[in-house]
């Protein structure tokens, strides 16, 4: 095992012994919908089961240790699973580009994400949002760097998701910075978040450049070495959705979205999310494709 993949086993380990919210009270159990299962495809109904990839941990959403997942997405896809009379299983795979290209490919059915919406992706996929989400900084604590907006990012070491969203904000900021006369921003890519944040609490990055759940999750485990900044401030994005990810025109989407749906009305969808402390990322209703503009 190579230095980077022992660095993110140590840190999710960690996240795992410290994780209080995995102990909270079992979740309402589904009965299967009639409806809902009879509109699956065919081939899904014979062998009872669907495939859905991630491309590794996304606390409090995605927690996956070896082929085990545990988090927000495993508890909706466990509910999807039971609506639907059905099994879900989760795949792993190194990076976003590699998510959609698998899902595109027929390898997997769906990705339960949730994976940011943008028009730009709708081309190719359909997503259905669940989640409404913010994007801020993870810095060492007392933020000794004063990074508190893109604009304070100019001469810092900042991490970000290869392949995501934040990647491409940042690197549009560090040409502003350059165009503008200040430091140049040295933008850190990473495939996973457990390195993205090891490299900030390693202090071998000044500042993770990411989604506010996640980043909340990480700073809560980090025993006091982290804290969020540029909280409640737009960093470079409009409303920002994410989703459960489909093939473009599947019929899962508006399946997927009927039972999202049906959790949120029956109170199960409320339940995950607070039991993994997502309460400020929930909607009340689920959408197919919600999303804006990526920042140019």
């Amino acid at each position: 095992m190579n230095a980077k993949l022992i660095a993110s086993a140590a840190l999710i380990g960690m996240v795992m012994t410290g994780n209080v919210l995995a102990e909270d009270a079992a979740l309402p159990t589904q009965t299967v919908n009639g409806e809902l299962r009879a509109r699956l495809p065919e081939k899904i109904r014979t062998e009872g089961k669907m495939i859905s990839v991630n491309n590794g941990s996304f606390p409090p959403y995605e927690i996956v240790t070896g082929t085990k997942m545990e988090g927000a997405s495993e508890d909706l896809a466990n509910a999807i699973g039971q609506l639907l009379g059905i099994r879900i299983e989760h795949a792993t795979v190194g990076g976003l580009p590699a998510e959609l290209t698998g899902i595109n490919a027929g390898r997997y059915q769906f990705a339960i994400g949730p994976v940011g919406d943008f028009k730009s992706r709708e081309e190719a996929n359909d997503f259905v949002d669940w989640v409404q989400e913010f994007v801020v900084f993870a810095v060492q604590k007392g933020n000794p760097k004063g990074i508190t907006s893109l604009d304070t990012a100019c001469g810092n070491r900042i991490a970000v998701m290869s392949g995501g969203s934040a990647e491409r904000v940042i690197q549009v900021q560090a040409d502003k910075c350059k165009a503008d006369g200040k430091s140049p921003i040295e933008v850190q890519s990473y495939t996973d978040q457990p390195s993205s944040i090891l490299a900030v609490r390693s202090k071998r990055a000044d500042a993770f450049f990411s989604s506010q759940a996640p980043l909340t999750y990480f700073v809560s485990q980090a025993n006091g070495q982290l804290e969020l900044t540029g909280v409640g401030q737009k960093n470079g994005f409009e409303d920002l959705y994410q989703g459960a990810v489909v093939p473009k025109g599947s019929e899962l989407g508006p399946l997927l979205k009927d039972a999202i749906q049906i959790l949120m009305d029956n109170g199960t969808y409320a339940a995950v999310m607070k039991k993994w402390g997502l309460e400020n990322n929930m909607l009340k209703q689920a959408g197919i494709n919600l999303g804006g503009q990526l920042p140019k």
